[in-house]
């Protein structure tokens, strides 16, 4: 009886299972719901370039427009790092159907990322950067409801990453 009642303790207190984060397979619905104005929420990294900037992001929006190309965006960008502001208007995504990856480029910098299935409102994108990983979430609101914020926190758990290693805008 003494075994029974710790294994049930035990099962209890593991953590849940870990649903895999399922990647949205581009097709002719995909772009279209990328454009527009989006609010970044929160993000975690574990790429250090990536964690320096979290770091420093106090709030963050930007705007996603057509490209002048079909497997191109432009990106207008306003942040607040620390306490400048900065404007970035020249930033691109390259689209990539085969894989169905994004690749933002700013400058000579480069990161790719994958979308994560989710709301129509909320854009996951989990970053793949050089085996460092990396998961953020951005809305069409400043407001997320606690489920998704919820659901948000497992997936990053699941991924390895701490209450510490994750960065909220205000």
């Amino acid at each position: 009886l003494a075994f029974l009642l710790g294994l049930s303790l035990a099962l209890a207190a593991e953590p849940p299972s870990c649903a895999p984060l399922v990647p949205v397979t581009f097709d002719n619905a995909t772009i279209p719901r990328l454009l527009g104005h989006w609010i970044y929420i929160a993000g975690s990294s574990k790429y250090p370039p990536h964690l320096e900037e979290l770091k420093a992001l106090k709030h963050a929006t930007f705007s996603i427009f057509p490209g002048s190309h079909e497997d191109e965006l432009n990106v207008t960008e306003i942040m607040r790092m620390n306490e400048t502001c900065v404007v970035r208007n020249t930033s691109q995504i390259h689209i990539f159907w085969q894989n169905s990856t994004l690749t933002h480029v700013d400058n000579q910098v480069t990161s790719t990322a994958v979308m994560i299935q989710s709301d129509k409102d909320l854009l996951i994108l989990q970053h793949l950067n050089a085996n460092f990983p990396g998961l953020s979430l951005s809305a069409r609101t400043p407001n997320v409801s606690k489920e998704h914020l919820e659901e948000f926190q497992a997936q990053l758990h699941c991924l390895g990453f701490t209450e510490d290693e994750t960065f909220f805008t205000s």
